[in-house]
């Protein structure tokens, strides 16, 4: 009898510590894996950023053309938002010069508007939301531009009705110039946009198919020490990552450096002493920026590794639903989730506050240098000191865009690394050594005859821990062979390296006299039937899931390999037949049900080497009984190795092999191993004793 199955007591949440060991941390490259991993977020670290750019800039070289047609459209829109400046205090200058109206009137008038409109454009644009949105932040652009525009136009035709000659004239070419301006902008920032979003889309199309194919050719070793939620997450997460940056972060990007530059030469152009009283925000702001990134770095991993504990346990839980239920365990995940819950809102509210302090406090600094600035320019403009009210205001409107960008680029830091550690992580996966290509002179294996020998085979996932240890036997075309031992043993090894999943690491297989390394991989493996204990089945329909190794099957030939396998009967019963649509992995199947529609799926693919790695181990016995008679019509004239649980169901092998610690210690027939009394008989007799080869319902393993 075994143990009963003590239930942990729940644990009381833990002091949280910076070095905290989480449940569903990443596995670690090397070992053999055991299934699926959790979905959990990586660390956004980027460990080679120039590499990654420059590997992003190979796929950008494909889509060149909307690339620089972007790039152009965004000088453009760029150039025509620094020329408006200009205009506009050219028509504040005509304006003075139509009415004659007191400079310092006309200066509080003035700065109080681009004040004012400064202050709103600044506090919509350090919204949370227009940060992450390209499109709402050009929305909000087009809606000041109308506004200045309006305000421009609401003054000139004031302007217009009280003067006359040439001012009228003067005034009314200046307010078509800025409409231009202002409409050409408009038009040039949303032609960029869609070029910008056509060359994402199509760049990550490229990426995520280069990782799809990636995927393909990698080996099995691979995806046995890989958490496979890391690769969905690579596939999808760091990807779309990818897309985000390079449709909006590299366009404020850029539009940030041509701003800075061009606003910075047009201020040197009207003032250098007003220019040196804006440049003191410089210092202060790369101090705000590094402090604040410096602390917010630490907080959001710590956010994303709670966060990666968070779906580890919804993943765990919505999965083994069942075994929840069954152990009346739901109290217990509850207290797991509110734990990591927990977790994962002080870390992200802490992470949220702080990082988003970063734009008022950039604002409070921009707005003293820009309330410093007015303030000496009005000065400047009714001491005499200046004699263009116009020069004044261009010059706070260029203030104004020039600070801009590092809010920009400020907020911008944490989504880049992101999407460069995203973009990293992709081409880690592209840089695995995929399977070795085939030999060049390796052989078809056109007519595979199903002659198996292993001779002094040693292999271990772990090198330096051997699974089996010169292992050797041999399968004569049509024979049947039994694998048998405790768990861990190597017997699920052996078909894996016959199938070439893995490459042995000394000693040599043959098939059909032909080392298996001399052997196209294809081929062989389609001469292999493998029929595994996890059955998977694939979204579609009965028929295709059937169909799968042989997509060219007829319906006729897919009936017959159902009937041989004893499932024609339930497919029948059900609503559309054959045509019935399964849900995910099958799961509105019994597990025995899905068995059978894989040992169909093998029927029909009609292979010359029949591999059953615990075949009928989910099945109740008067459907095993169903399956063995099938197998037994199926094995005749195929090699067939068998993987036993039952060792009733392998009296008729014509050879058993007794595996224990990666070695053959016994073989022969059913008879000859019982007269020699050793590991065989000792296991079977204890099924006896057990009831289990008479009832035929439990596994020796």
């Amino acid at each position: 009898m075994s143990e009963p199955v003590k239930t942990p007591d729940v644990k009381a949440p833990e002091t949280k510590t910076p070095e905290k060991k989480r449940r569903y941390a990443p596995a670690e490259m090397g070992g053999r894996g055991h299934g699926p991993g959790p979905r959990g977020m990586e660390r956004a670290r980027v460990k080679d950023a120039r590499g990654v750019v420059r590997r992003l800039s190979g796929y950008l070289t494909k889509v060149r053309l909307p690339l620089i047609a972007a790039i152009l459209a965004l000088i453009g829109s760029t150039v025509t938002s620094l020329l408006t400046p200009r205009v506009s205090g050219s028509l504040i200058d005509a304006l003075n010069a139509a009415t004659n109206l007191s400079p310092a009137l006309i200066a509080a008038g003035v700065f109080g508007v681009y004040v004012s409109n400064g202050l709103f454009l600044s506090a919509r644009l350090n919204r949370e939301g227009l940060k992450k949105d390209a499109g709402k932040l050009m929305t909000e652009g087009f809606v000041f531009s109308l506004a200045n525009f309006a305000v421009a136009t609401a003054g000139g035709g004031a302007i217009l009705y009280v003067s006359t000659g040439e001012a009228n004239a003067r005034l009314m070419e200046l307010l078509l110039k800025l409409g231009g301006l202002y409409l050409a902008g408009t038009l040039l920032s949303l032609f960029q946009q869609l070029m910008l979003v056509r060359v994402a889309q199509h760049t990550v199309r490229v990426i995520r198919t280069d990782l799809f194919d990636k995927l393909q050719a990698l080996p099995l070793r691979y995806f046995d020490s890989t958490p496979h939620g890391q690769l969905m997450s690579r596939l999808t997460n760091d990807v779309d990552n990818v897309s985000s940056m390079l449709s909006n972060s590299i366009t404020q990007i850029l539009s940030a450096v041509i701003t800075l530059v061009m606003c910075l030469y047009m201020m040197l152009r009207l003032s250098w002493q007003l220019t040196l009283v804006s440049c003191i925000t410089i210092p202060v702001s790369l101090l705000i920026a590094r402090t604040v990134t410096k602390r917010t770095r630490k907080l959001f991993k710590e956010q994303q590794a709670c966060l990666g504990e968070l779906n580890g346990i919804v993943e765990e839980t919505v999965s083994g639903a069942r075994v929840v239920k069954v152990f009346c365990r739901e109290e217990n995940v509850i207290h797991d989730f509110d734990e990591a819950n927990e977790e994962l809102t002080k870390a992200g509210v802490t992470a949220s506050i702080l990082s988003s302090a970063m734009g008022p406090l950039m604002n409070v600094v921009h707005n003293f240098a820009y309330a410093l600035m007015s303030g000496i320019g009005g000065f400047l403009v009714v001491s005499g000191s200046v004699g263009s009210i116009g020069m004044i205001q261009s010059f706070l409107q260029y203030s104004r865009q020039f600070a801009n960008p590092f809010n920009q680029i400020a907020n911008l830091v944490t989504s880049i690394q992101s999407a460069l550690a995203g973009a990293e992580r992709v081409f880690e996966v592209m840089d695995v050594e995929p399977e070795p290509a085939d030999a060049p002179n390796a052989d078809p294996l056109a007519h595979p005859q199903g002659h198996v020998e292993f001779r002094n085979v040693t292999f271990g996932y772990d090198p330096a821990r051997p699974i089996l240890k010169n292992v050797s036997f041999e399968a004569k075309p049509g024979q049947t062979i039994a694998l048998v031992g405790p768990t861990g043993a190597g017997k699920t090894t052996v078909v894996n390296l016959l199938m070439r999943f893995y490459d042995i690491d000394s000693g040599d297989i043959f098939i059909d006299g032909i080392n298996i390394r001399d052997i196209q991989r294809r081929p062989l493996r389609l001469s292999l039937g493998m029929v595994l204990q996890d059955v998977y089945l694939f979204a579609g329909t009965i028929r295709a899931n059937i169909a799968y190794g042989r997509p060219d099957a007829t319906d006729e030939q897919i009936h017959r390999a159902a009937k041989l396998a004893n499932c024609e009967e339930f497919i029948e019963r059900l609503p559309q037949g054959y045509d019935t649509e399964l849900a995910e992995a099958g799961a509105n199947l019994s597990q025995g049900q899905r068995q059978l529609l894989s040992i169909a799926r093998a029927i029909l693919a009609d292979p010359s080497v029949l591999i059953l790695d615990e075949a009928t181990s989910s099945v109740d016995t008067r459907t095993e009984m169903h399956i063995q008679q099938a197998m037994l019509t199926l094995m005749k004239g195929r090699t067939s190795f068998v993987i036993a649980h039952r060792l009733s169901t392998i009296r008729g092998a014509d050879q058993i092999l007794v595996i224990n610690g990666g070695e053959i210690i016994e073989r022969g027939t059913h008879e000859q191993l019982l007269a020699a009394d050793g590991f065989y008989a000792n296991l079977l007799k204890s099924q006896y004793r057990s009831g289990l080869v008479e009832e035929n319902d439990e596994k020796t393993e």
